[in-house]
């Protein structure tokens, strides 16, 4: 970058005041500041943006080599859990070889059933409060709109 000691800006100064007049000069350095202003908050601009993409194509970079080292784990993991399964399962087969599907003690040498989830709604808010105790002192279990409501309260109407 140039370099502007303070000599140079005194004969800048000096040749401004003689060329534009001592009348105008501070309307044209406003100027002048305003527009150096605007180009160095534009060549800012430029800087970050050059900057974030530089960061953005790192960070793309980074993020296809850790999929492919979670691609790579997921078959490690998934060739060891096949190699351990077929290993239990020769095993299995070696040590009881009398015992197959339909013989006579098959049932009792059975593997437990998988585990099967019981279909409650864990994420649903219980209150603490039993239902029998709501129900005995007309506490509300359920909410009613307006309307049902109203319909609930209403006394009956009598046909003359």
């Amino acid at each position: 970058m140039i370099d502007f000691g303070f000599d140079k800006i005194a004969l800048i100064g000096a040749v401004a005041l003689i060329v534009i007049g001592p009348e105008r000069l501070p309307r044209v350095a406003r100027t002048v500041g305003h527009l150096l202003g605007k180009a160095q908050r534009y060549v800012a601009d430029v800087k970050a943006e050059v900057n974030r993409s530089i960061e953005l194509e790192e960070l793309k970079k980074m993020k296809g080599q850790f999929e492919d080292a979670a691609h790579e784990m997921e078959q490690s993991v998934s060739s060891e859990i096949r190699q351990t399964t077929s290993d239990l399962e020769k095993g299995w087969s070696d040590s009881n070889p009398l015992l197959t599907p339909g013989s006579p003690g098959y049932d009792e040498f059975r593997p437990p059933p998988e585990y099967r989830h019981p279909k409650k709604n864990w994420r649903l808010k219980r209150g603490a409060t039993p239902q029998w105790y709501k129900q005995r002192h007309g506490i509300r279990g359920k909410a009613q709109s307006g309307a049902a409501r109203v319909a609930r309260f209403r006394p009956p109407r009598h046909n003359a």
